[in-house]
Protein backbone atom coordinates (compact mmCIF):
# COMPACT_ATOMS: atom_id res chain seq x y z
CA UNK A 1 0.00 0.00 0.00
CA UNK A 2 1.33 3.83 -0.83
CA UNK A 3 1.81 5.78 1.96
CA UNK A 4 -0.52 8.97 2.98
CA UNK A 5 1.60 12.20 3.90
CA UNK A 6 -0.15 15.22 4.99
CA UNK A 7 1.68 18.51 3.14
CA UNK A 8 2.61 21.19 4.69
CA UNK A 9 2.41 24.71 3.16
CA UNK A 10 6.10 24.79 3.27
CA UNK A 11 6.65 21.78 1.56
CA UNK A 12 4.59 22.75 -1.52
CA UNK A 13 7.12 24.00 -4.27
CA UNK A 14 6.86 27.60 -5.41
CA UNK A 15 5.50 28.24 -1.48
CA UNK A 16 6.73 31.87 -1.90
CA UNK A 17 4.05 32.23 -4.43
CA UNK A 18 1.31 30.21 -2.53
CA UNK A 19 2.16 32.65 0.52
CA UNK A 20 1.27 35.70 -1.71
CA UNK A 21 -1.91 34.21 -2.57
CA UNK A 22 -3.43 34.01 0.95
CA UNK A 23 -1.79 37.39 2.02
CA UNK A 24 -4.60 40.07 1.77
CA UNK A 25 -7.63 37.15 0.35
CA UNK A 26 -10.40 37.85 2.52
CA UNK A 27 -11.44 34.22 2.13
CA UNK A 28 -8.22 32.87 3.79
CA UNK A 29 -7.43 35.75 5.88
CA UNK A 30 -10.02 36.08 9.07
CA UNK A 31 -8.89 39.51 10.35
CA UNK A 32 -9.92 42.98 9.45
CA UNK A 33 -7.14 45.73 10.38
CA UNK A 34 -9.89 48.92 10.72
CA UNK A 35 -8.29 52.32 11.73
CA UNK A 36 -10.96 54.87 13.83
CA UNK A 37 -12.37 58.16 14.83
CA UNK A 38 -14.39 57.95 17.90
CA UNK A 39 -16.26 61.23 18.84
CA UNK A 40 -18.16 61.68 21.81
CA UNK A 41 -21.51 63.62 22.30
CA UNK A 42 -20.54 67.27 23.39
CA UNK A 43 -22.18 68.24 26.71
CA UNK A 44 -24.54 71.22 26.98
CA UNK A 45 -23.48 75.20 28.04
CA UNK A 46 -24.54 76.37 31.41
CA UNK A 47 -27.78 78.46 32.50
CA UNK A 48 -27.38 82.04 33.35
CA UNK A 49 -23.98 83.47 33.37
CA UNK A 50 -23.05 79.87 31.92
CA UNK A 51 -19.82 78.62 31.34
CA UNK A 52 -19.10 76.76 27.42
CA UNK A 53 -19.96 73.10 27.45
CA UNK A 54 -16.98 70.88 26.87
CA UNK A 55 -16.70 68.89 23.55
CA UNK A 56 -16.88 65.08 23.34
CA UNK A 57 -13.75 62.86 23.77
CA UNK A 58 -11.46 62.03 20.60
CA UNK A 59 -9.47 58.80 20.29
CA UNK A 60 -8.36 58.38 16.76
CA UNK A 61 -5.33 56.17 14.93
CA UNK A 62 -5.28 59.04 11.87
CA UNK A 63 -3.47 61.99 11.85
CA UNK A 64 -4.01 62.95 15.64
CA UNK A 65 -6.08 62.35 18.53
CA UNK A 66 -7.20 64.20 21.35
CA UNK A 67 -5.85 65.78 24.61
CA UNK A 68 -2.34 65.81 22.73
CA UNK A 69 -1.85 61.86 22.92
CA UNK A 70 -0.18 59.18 20.98
CA UNK A 71 -2.03 57.47 18.00
CA UNK A 72 -4.37 55.11 19.21
CA UNK A 73 -3.57 51.95 17.79
CA UNK A 74 -5.74 50.47 14.51
CA UNK A 75 -7.81 47.44 16.01
CA UNK A 76 -7.73 43.74 14.27
CA UNK A 77 -11.06 42.38 14.31
CA UNK A 78 -12.55 38.82 13.06
CA UNK A 79 -14.57 39.28 9.91
CA UNK A 80 -18.34 38.10 10.40
CA UNK A 81 -17.98 39.12 14.01
CA UNK A 82 -20.11 41.26 15.35
CA UNK A 83 -18.20 44.65 17.28
CA UNK A 84 -21.08 47.33 18.95
CA UNK A 85 -21.06 50.43 17.81
CA UNK A 86 -22.85 53.57 19.94
CA UNK A 87 -22.79 57.32 18.39
CA UNK A 88 -23.22 59.25 21.96
CA UNK A 89 -26.17 62.08 21.71
CA UNK A 90 -24.95 65.65 22.89
CA UNK A 91 -25.88 66.67 26.12
CA UNK A 92 -28.69 69.22 26.75
CA UNK A 93 -28.19 73.19 27.74
CA UNK A 94 -28.83 74.02 30.96
CA UNK A 95 -31.81 76.25 32.58
CA UNK A 96 -30.36 77.76 35.66
CA UNK A 97 -28.46 75.26 35.89
CA UNK A 98 -25.05 72.84 34.36
CA UNK A 99 -25.17 71.84 31.26
CA UNK A 100 -26.21 68.48 30.93
CA UNK A 101 -22.61 66.26 29.89
CA UNK A 102 -22.12 64.73 26.67
CA UNK A 103 -22.52 60.75 26.03
CA UNK A 104 -19.94 58.26 25.00
CA UNK A 105 -19.66 57.21 21.66
CA UNK A 106 -17.90 53.45 21.27
CA UNK A 107 -16.55 51.29 18.69
CA UNK A 108 -15.66 47.71 20.22
CA UNK A 109 -13.51 48.51 23.17
CA UNK A 110 -12.76 51.77 22.18
CA UNK A 111 -14.50 54.14 24.62
CA UNK A 112 -14.93 57.82 23.98
CA UNK A 113 -16.07 60.35 27.03
CA UNK A 114 -18.88 62.78 27.08
CA UNK A 115 -18.08 65.74 27.39
CA UNK A 116 -18.44 68.09 30.49
CA UNK A 117 -21.18 70.35 31.23
CA UNK A 118 -21.14 73.70 31.07
CA UNK A 119 -20.77 75.56 35.21
CA UNK A 120 -23.71 78.05 36.19
CA UNK A 121 -24.30 81.26 38.21
CA UNK A 122 -27.40 79.14 39.32
CA UNK A 123 -25.48 76.46 41.23
CA UNK A 124 -22.40 77.59 43.28
CA UNK A 125 -19.71 77.55 42.73
CA UNK A 126 -21.03 76.83 39.55
CA UNK A 127 -17.46 74.91 38.05
CA UNK A 128 -17.40 73.17 35.06
CA UNK A 129 -18.16 69.17 34.59
CA UNK A 130 -15.59 66.72 34.22
CA UNK A 131 -16.00 64.82 30.91
CA UNK A 132 -13.65 64.02 27.75
CA UNK A 133 -13.32 67.91 27.25
CA UNK A 134 -14.17 69.80 30.97
CA UNK A 135 -16.83 72.17 30.71
CA UNK A 136 -16.10 75.82 31.41
CA UNK A 137 -16.99 77.64 34.60
CA UNK A 138 -19.74 79.66 35.12
CA UNK A 139 -19.84 83.37 36.25
CA UNK A 140 -20.19 83.60 40.45
CA UNK A 141 -21.79 85.70 43.64
CA UNK A 142 -19.07 85.85 45.63
CA UNK A 143 -15.88 84.18 46.27
CA UNK A 144 -13.17 82.90 43.87
CA UNK A 145 -13.22 82.55 40.78
CA UNK A 146 -15.03 78.81 39.47
CA UNK A 147 -12.87 76.38 37.93
CA UNK A 148 -12.94 74.58 34.83
CA UNK A 149 -13.70 70.91 34.55
CA UNK A 150 -10.87 68.40 34.08
CA UNK A 151 -11.04 66.39 30.92
CA UNK A 152 -9.61 63.12 30.02
CA UNK A 153 -6.25 61.69 29.52
CA UNK A 154 -5.22 61.56 25.65
CA UNK A 155 -9.32 62.40 24.58
CA UNK A 156 -9.58 66.18 25.44
CA UNK A 157 -8.80 69.17 27.85
CA UNK A 158 -9.97 71.06 30.69
CA UNK A 159 -12.43 74.01 30.28
CA UNK A 160 -11.55 77.47 31.53
CA UNK A 161 -12.23 79.75 34.51
CA UNK A 162 -15.27 81.85 35.00
CA UNK A 163 -15.25 85.31 37.38
CA UNK A 164 -16.83 86.25 40.25
CA UNK A 165 -19.45 89.46 39.79
CA UNK A 166 -17.68 92.45 40.49
CA UNK A 167 -20.43 94.91 41.07
CA UNK A 168 -21.73 93.88 37.52
CA UNK A 169 -22.48 90.22 36.26
CA UNK A 170 -18.89 89.29 35.07
CA UNK A 171 -18.07 86.69 32.13
CA UNK A 172 -18.05 82.73 32.48
CA UNK A 173 -15.17 80.13 31.40
CA UNK A 174 -15.00 78.69 27.21
CA UNK A 175 -15.39 74.56 27.27
CA UNK A 176 -12.18 72.13 26.77
CA UNK A 177 -11.57 70.70 23.09
CA UNK A 178 -9.87 68.13 21.89
CA UNK A 179 -6.97 70.20 20.92
CA UNK A 180 -6.67 72.98 23.30
CA UNK A 181 -8.00 74.09 26.83
CA UNK A 182 -10.75 76.55 27.17
CA UNK A 183 -10.04 79.60 27.86
CA UNK A 184 -10.45 81.70 30.73
CA UNK A 185 -13.16 84.93 30.90
CA UNK A 186 -11.29 88.44 30.80
CA UNK A 187 -13.49 90.66 32.39
CA UNK A 188 -16.98 90.59 31.26
CA UNK A 189 -15.67 89.07 27.72
CA UNK A 190 -16.70 84.88 28.36
CA UNK A 191 -13.51 83.03 27.38
CA UNK A 192 -13.29 80.74 24.01
CA UNK A 193 -13.83 77.55 23.47
CA UNK A 194 -10.62 75.40 23.15
CA UNK A 195 -9.68 73.92 19.39
CA UNK A 196 -10.19 70.97 18.02
CA UNK A 197 -8.67 68.14 16.45
CA UNK A 198 -8.26 67.85 12.58
CA UNK A 199 -7.88 64.18 11.26
CA UNK A 200 -7.87 62.95 7.73
CA UNK A 201 -9.13 59.82 8.15
CA UNK A 202 -12.43 59.99 5.58
CA UNK A 203 -9.98 61.47 2.92
CA UNK A 204 -9.77 65.61 3.91
CA UNK A 205 -9.11 67.32 6.94
CA UNK A 206 -11.73 67.77 9.27
CA UNK A 207 -11.78 69.17 12.38
CA UNK A 208 -13.50 67.51 15.09
CA UNK A 209 -14.78 68.33 19.38
CA UNK A 210 -14.16 72.48 19.59
CA UNK A 211 -15.38 73.71 23.24
CA UNK A 212 -18.71 75.69 23.71
CA UNK A 213 -18.06 79.77 24.15
CA UNK A 214 -18.43 81.17 27.55
CA UNK A 215 -21.26 83.46 28.45
CA UNK A 216 -20.71 87.32 28.78
CA UNK A 217 -24.03 88.64 30.85
CA UNK A 218 -22.26 92.34 30.60
CA UNK A 219 -20.15 91.87 27.58
CA UNK A 220 -19.36 89.75 24.94
CA UNK A 221 -19.93 85.81 24.87
CA UNK A 222 -16.25 83.89 23.81
CA UNK A 223 -16.33 81.92 20.80
CA UNK A 224 -16.68 78.31 20.00
CA UNK A 225 -13.85 75.96 18.60
CA UNK A 226 -14.17 73.99 15.54
CA UNK A 227 -18.27 72.68 16.20
CA UNK A 228 -18.56 74.52 19.61
CA UNK A 229 -21.13 76.77 20.09
CA UNK A 230 -20.53 80.44 21.02
CA UNK A 231 -21.66 81.88 24.09
CA UNK A 232 -24.73 83.82 24.47
CA UNK A 233 -23.73 87.97 24.19
CA UNK A 234 -25.29 90.84 27.01
CA UNK A 235 -28.14 90.32 29.21
CA UNK A 236 -30.31 88.02 26.94
CA UNK A 237 -27.58 86.48 25.11
CA UNK A 238 -28.44 82.64 24.41
CA UNK A 239 -25.61 80.53 23.45
CA UNK A 240 -25.54 78.23 20.36
CA UNK A 241 -25.66 74.49 19.80
CA UNK A 242 -23.06 72.92 19.01
CA UNK A 243 -22.82 71.34 15.49
CA UNK A 244 -23.90 67.52 14.82
CA UNK A 245 -21.57 64.68 14.39
CA UNK A 246 -18.81 66.90 15.43
CA UNK A 247 -18.84 66.51 19.27
CA UNK A 248 -18.91 70.84 19.51
CA UNK A 249 -19.55 71.95 23.14
CA UNK A 250 -22.83 74.41 23.64
CA UNK A 251 -22.27 77.71 24.47
CA UNK A 252 -23.23 78.87 27.55
CA UNK A 253 -26.27 81.42 28.13
CA UNK A 254 -25.77 84.76 29.89
CA UNK A 255 -30.20 85.28 30.10
CA UNK A 256 -31.83 84.06 33.49
CA UNK A 257 -34.58 81.56 32.71
CA UNK A 258 -36.74 82.81 35.89
CA UNK A 259 -38.68 84.61 33.74
CA UNK A 260 -39.17 82.41 30.88
CA UNK A 261 -36.94 79.53 28.64
CA UNK A 262 -33.52 80.86 28.99
CA UNK A 263 -31.30 77.36 28.26
CA UNK A 264 -27.38 77.11 27.36
CA UNK A 265 -26.75 75.88 24.00
CA UNK A 266 -27.00 71.82 23.22
CA UNK A 267 -24.08 70.06 22.69
CA UNK A 268 -22.96 67.98 19.11
CA UNK A 269 -23.32 64.61 18.72
CA UNK A 270 -20.57 62.49 18.01
CA UNK A 271 -20.07 60.47 15.48
CA UNK A 272 -17.97 57.20 14.47
CA UNK A 273 -15.26 56.85 11.62
CA UNK A 274 -14.05 53.32 9.66
CA UNK A 275 -11.61 53.04 7.96
CA UNK A 276 -10.22 49.87 6.52
CA UNK A 277 -9.46 47.64 3.22
CA UNK A 278 -11.41 48.16 0.36
CA UNK A 279 -11.41 44.15 -0.29
CA UNK A 280 -13.75 44.35 2.54
CA UNK A 281 -17.70 44.61 2.75
CA UNK A 282 -19.31 45.98 5.69
CA UNK A 283 -22.62 45.03 7.18
CA UNK A 284 -24.26 48.18 9.28
CA UNK A 285 -26.66 46.82 11.95
CA UNK A 286 -30.26 47.43 12.44
CA UNK A 287 -30.30 50.61 15.18
CA UNK A 288 -27.32 52.92 13.35
CA UNK A 289 -27.16 55.24 10.61
CA UNK A 290 -24.08 55.16 8.79
CA UNK A 291 -22.99 54.92 4.65
CA UNK A 292 -19.87 54.12 2.81
CA UNK A 293 -18.05 56.46 0.64
CA UNK A 294 -16.55 54.71 -2.90
CA UNK A 295 -13.19 53.20 -2.46
CA UNK A 296 -10.11 55.11 -2.67
CA UNK A 297 -6.95 54.58 -2.43
CA UNK A 298 -7.27 50.84 -1.36
CA UNK A 299 -9.73 51.62 1.38
CA UNK A 300 -13.35 52.26 2.32
CA UNK A 301 -14.70 54.66 4.93
CA UNK A 302 -17.75 54.09 6.58
CA UNK A 303 -19.94 56.92 8.30
CA UNK A 304 -21.60 56.22 11.34
CA UNK A 305 -24.16 59.48 12.40
CA UNK A 306 -26.57 58.07 14.89
CA UNK A 307 -27.65 55.20 16.98
CA UNK A 308 -26.81 51.72 18.73
CA UNK A 309 -26.07 48.48 16.99
CA UNK A 310 -23.53 46.07 15.92
CA UNK A 311 -21.42 46.16 12.36
CA UNK A 312 -19.62 43.12 10.70
CA UNK A 313 -17.00 42.52 8.03
CA UNK A 314 -16.85 39.96 5.29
Amino acid sequence: MTPVYKLSASSIKGRTSYGSMLAGNPFYDPTVTVNYLVVAGGAGGGGFMGGGGGAGGLRSTVTATGGGGTLETALVVNQFDNYTVTVGAGGAGGSNNYGSDGSNSVFSTITSTGGGGGGTYGQNPGNGRTGGSGGGGGSRETGSDSTGGTGTANQGYAGGAGGVRPGVYNAAGGGGGANAVGSNYSGTTGGNGGAGVATSISGSSVTYAGGGGGAGYSGTGGTGGTGGGNGGSGVNGIGTAGSANTGGGGGGTAKDASGGTAVGGAGGSGVVILKYPDSRTITIGAGLTGSTAAPSGGFKVTTITAGTGNVSWA
